[in-house]
């Protein structure tokens, strides 16, 4: 099986930063002397002496940059973001300083995932030319060889098929050789040209075949899945329109807007960052990042994301993010680190891979001399009837070769990070995949997640009457400092009905219990019912009527000032028939809410929650899923990634609604369900447990066929050329089972 880029990194492994990164590789070729990175640029620049070839010169770098990446991603320099100084370092013993003056500098753009998905779709195609090539040949040489007077001629065929099949893994396997590394590449290589050395050309001429066949499929699934979240980079806008002070338009790059710009987007065009709509209506197809598929209607104040496309009106638009911190972006990062972040099965393979590759060429070797000295077979020498101990070892060692064991796991994660990108879910990970098919519980918070979440004020209410507005005022100034929904309320309340919020100082958030600032020096409060403890207030709760059912209430406190908020939300649609459906799988559903017990309640009865646990703090959510955990239940959490940040971190995978303006559901969530919709959490559960039954159903093939051919190996009734079609056939069986995930149906969420 020819490498893959995955494989290719293994060239710096001792390496443990991108410095000695770039030292290595440096010590290693002649002809760069010096290479600069320049994170803010997003260039590579190398020093070169001489008549070079540029073409040559780049893919070189690519190669460098793309194992620096798979190594060091936490470390790149481009998502560090503290510096944008760039790094520089030279060859060891590097000339003089006048000599320095004879270097030619040559600057390349930094690989994109767009580079990748156009370098692996040439790649499979050559492979896939090449393996055609030695399939013709190899047909052609069984039908020459039964041809006494032109067996010469099929020799030539054969040779001419092994040359096809394994000219790119030779070169690769040479260029590992020269750092004294050996790798399943070279067994191959070595076992075909032993099969020769022996005149078992057709053997050698078949295993390279299936060889070099195998990895064009490999290529091709890489190619698919690249493809996928290529299409992301593809929708992200290169250009925007902006409206000058005059009013007039124009044409700038993405990367040159700032904060606070003014944008003009005409129907039909693509929405250059996130930013807020301040002029025209129109609808927005967000499918590409969210994986909406109805269009999403938008007026003046609404939230527009990067990289949709804006339908029918012509708008103007204030830039809210810059083009490096806009969603899509955002995701393009998190889906790329997601590639190179392991499944904990993968990493139990690539630990269990090591060891037993060791073992395997230990045991062809033992097998050899027993086969040899204590059976008593010819070592070399192939007799009518019976094959020597060497043909016996080599085909042992071809029916051991892990390739189909090392391709199992990783295959069927990458296809499915590639499937959830381009519908509306984003797994954080090989370890996201795995764990959500794992859970018994899910704990959901309620608002903004059971709920809509877009709450609007129903009554304002001050005790004693007659303050209602001032209450509305002081909620509204401290209010317009959060992004919860409740706060979200009561802002778009505040401009329903002309209330400008006052100046806060000194605010702060107070977890769990609401939000503190000052007004003109007075120190206000707002916030949840446990604010009237204090001794002054209680007197009030004694007057207050009970708060409606399904209904939620802020209180705001302060100097001569008591009252309150009532706020209603909608049930979010979709929501009884995703709790239906877990109940269905075995799943069991609690809702964990800092919300009033009766309100909660009364949403769980509609809804069928089968637990609630209401009036918690965050410290209390947290409690209730490690005392889940110590039970042995694998808990998930489903929330909106900012206000339940600690309970999202205790639970075993963690999953966040949307990502709208939640830099937090972006970045602390295993799993974002980019659309909003809980309907999506079926979508993610399904395609979690169908990756898991793939790559149960991947291992079961690989462990199989190497635990069945090597069992007939070792009775010596496999000859090598079954021995390679068992080896490489999983190996393709594999491949061709994980892509069915690019394929995948989304049932679940219908």
């Amino acid at each position: 099986m020819p490498a893959t880029d995955t494989e290719s990194s293994d060239s710096n492994q001792e390496a443990s930063t991108w410095m000695e990164g770039m030292a290595a590789f440096l010590a290693q070729d002649d002809e760069i002397l010096a290479m600069r990175l320049d994170p803010a640029g997003q260039t590579i620049s190398v020093a070169t002496k001489g008549i070079v070839n540029a073409a040559k010169l780049k893919d070189k770098l690519d190669t460098l940059i793309r194992e620096l990446d798979e190594q060091f991603l936490s470390t790149r320099p481009a998502a560090q973001g503290a510096s944008d100084a760039a790094l520089v370092i030279e060859r060891p013993h590097v000339s003089s300083a006048a000599e320095r003056k004879a270097w030619t500098w040559r600057q390349f753009a930094w690989p994109t995932v767009r580079d990748a998905e156009l370098d692996q779709a040439s790649e499979w195609k050559r492979l896939a030319l090449q393996a055609g090539m030695c399939l013709v040949l190899l047909l052609a040489g069984v039908i020459l060889e039964r041809h006494e007077p032109l067996k010469w001629l099929a020799i030539a065929c054969y040779t001419g098929s092994m040359i096809a099949g394994g000219i790119n893994t030779a070169v690769e396997t040479w260029a590992k050789l020269k750092n004294l590394r050996l790798d399943i590449d070279f067994l191959m290589l070595a076992v075909a040209l032993a099969a020769s050395s022996i005149g078992a050309w057709r053997e050698g001429a078949l295993l390279l075949c299936l060889f070099s066949t195998s990895g064009a499929i490999e290529h091709y699934v890489l190619h698919r899945t690249r493809r996928e979240i290529s299409a992301l980079t593809r929708a992200a806008p290169k250009v925007a329109r902006v409206i000058a002070a005059d009013g007039s338009l124009q044409m700038r790059p993405v990367e040159s807007l700032v904060i606070g710009d003014q944008l003009r987007v005409l129907p039909d065009e693509l929405i250059p960052v996130d930013g807020t709509l301040i002029s025209g209506e129109t609808a927005v197809d967000e499918s590409n990042v969210t994986g909406e598929s109805v269009p999403i209607e938008k007026a003046s104040g609404d939230t527009l994301l990067g990289g949709t496309l804006n339908l029918w009106g012509s708008i103007a638009l204030r830039v809210e993010k810059v083009s490096a911190e806009s969603t899509l972006q955002r995701i393009i990062a998190l889906i790329e680190q997601a590639e190179h972040l392991r499944a904990p099965s993968q990493r139990f393979t690539d630990k269990f891979g090591t060891t037993y590759t060791l073992s395997a060429i230990g045991l062809t070797i033992g097998m050899f001399f027993v086969w040899w000295l204590v059976v008593g077979i010819q070592p070399f020498e192939n007799l009518p009837g019976t094959t020597s101990a060497f043909y016996r070892s080599m085909t042992l060692l071809v029916v051991m070769s892990p390739c189909a064991l090392a391709l199992s796991i990783p295959s069927a994660i990458l296809a499915a990070i590639a499937w959830g990108a381009r519908h509306g879910l984003l797994f954080r990970g090989g370890a996201a995949v795995e764990k959500l098919a794992e859970v018994d519980v899910i704990c959901m918070d309620k608002t903004g997640t059971l709920t809509e979440g877009a709450m609007r004020v129903r009554q304002v209410e001050s005790f004693p009457a007659g303050h209602e507005i001032e209450v509305a005022r002081i909620a509204v100034s401290l209010d317009s400092h959060s992004n919860h929904p409740i706060s979200r309320a009561i802002s778009e309340y505040g401009r329903r009905h002309e209330l400008k919020p006052e100046t806060v100082t000194d605010f702060q958030r107070i977890s769990g219990m609401g939000l503190r600032g000052k007004i003109h020096d007075v120190v206000y409060y707002v916030g949840r019912r446990e604010l009237l403890s204090q001794p002054q207030f209680r007197e009030w709760l004694q007057k207050v009527p009970d708060t409606p059912l399904a209904f939620s209430e802020v209180w705001v406190l302060g100097q001569g000032v008591v009252g309150r908020i009532l706020l209603e939300d909608s049930i979010r649609e979709g929501s009884r028939s995703v709790l239906k459906r877990l109940k269905e799988h075995g799943i069991e559903t609690m809702m964990l809410t800092g919300d009033r017990r009766a309100a909660a309640e009364s949403v769980a009865k509609e809804l069928g929650v089968a637990s609630v646990r209401a009036g918690l703090h965050p410290g209390d959510k947290v409690n209730i899923i490690q005392e889940l955990t110590s039970k042995g239940r694998k808990v998930a959490m489903v929330g909106d990634g900012v206000n339940d940040a600690p309970s999202l971190a205790a639970a075993h995978v963690s999953v966040a609604m949307g990502a709208r303006g939640s830099d937090a559901a972006m970045e602390q969530s295993d799993i974002v369900l980019m659309n909003d919709r809980i309907e999506k959490l079926l979508t993610a559960l399904e395609l979690s447990q169908r990756a898991r039954r793939i790559i149960r159903q991947n291992l079961a093939i690989a462990l199989g066929a190497i635990a069945l051919a090597s069992l007939a190996s070792l009775a010596s009734l496999l000859p090598l050329a079954w021995g390679v079609v068992a080896h490489e056939g999983s190996t393709l069986i594999v491949c061709l089972n994980s892509l069915r995930l690019i394929f995948h149906k989304d049932t679940a969420a219908k």
